[in-house]
């Protein structure tokens, strides 16, 4: 190979993995936190859920379910971290700081818990990753930071008031 291209090759795998660097560096300053859910109510679900604050605006949360009932399945943010009840009861009702009615996460006016839905695959594990522009990491209002994420029963059909009508809570998570 000519020494010019050998050169070049060698300049452009330079600047990829300077690149590569500089984007692993970007998401390492961006706040994240993270909750490990556990079993509620008798079930065998587990989990976890990351949310990384970005730094172009929005939160983006990552769940992986495991060990659930097969379907689709409501999965909320719950206004308190605790999640010691047998049944997550201590967790509240759905975070709320806007005083908004319940919806689906594309809808302008939702509690800033809504996440919606998510389908659990027949070997039990589910996996959600969504944007939302209402949730923060860094401590305001909006932050997840203390809360809890839920795993319901059943489906969140979207509209009932106001909690979707989404059934008992199988898995909690304390979000830190």
């Amino acid at each position: 190979m000519k020494s010019w291209r050998m050169a070049a090759l060698v300049s452009s795998c330079a600047i990829a993995l300077a690149l590569a660097g500089l984007a692993t560096l970007r998401a390492a300053d961006e706040p994240q936190a993270k909750a490990w859910i556990e079993s509620k109510s008798g079930s065998t679900v587990t989990g976890n859920a990351v949310f990384t604050e970005l730094a172009t605006g929005g939160t983006n949360v990552q769940v992986h379910i495991e060990h659930a009932p097969p379907g689709t399945h409501g999965l909320h943010i719950h206004e308190k971290g605790d999640c010691s009840d047998p049944e997550g009861k201590n967790a509240g009702g759905h975070f709320n700081p806007s005083n908004m009615p319940h919806a689906g996460p594309k809808e302008m006016k939702r509690h800033a818990g809504d996440l919606g839905n998510i389908e659990i695959r027949p070997d039990g594990s589910g996996d959600l990753t969504i944007k939302s522009d209402m949730l923060t990491v860094k401590p305001g209002p909006n932050s997840v930071v203390g809360r809890a994420i839920v795993f319901h029963e059943k489906a969140d059909d979207l509209t009932t008031q106001p909690t979707g009508n989404a059934g008992g809570r199988l898995g909690c998570g304390v979000i830190k």
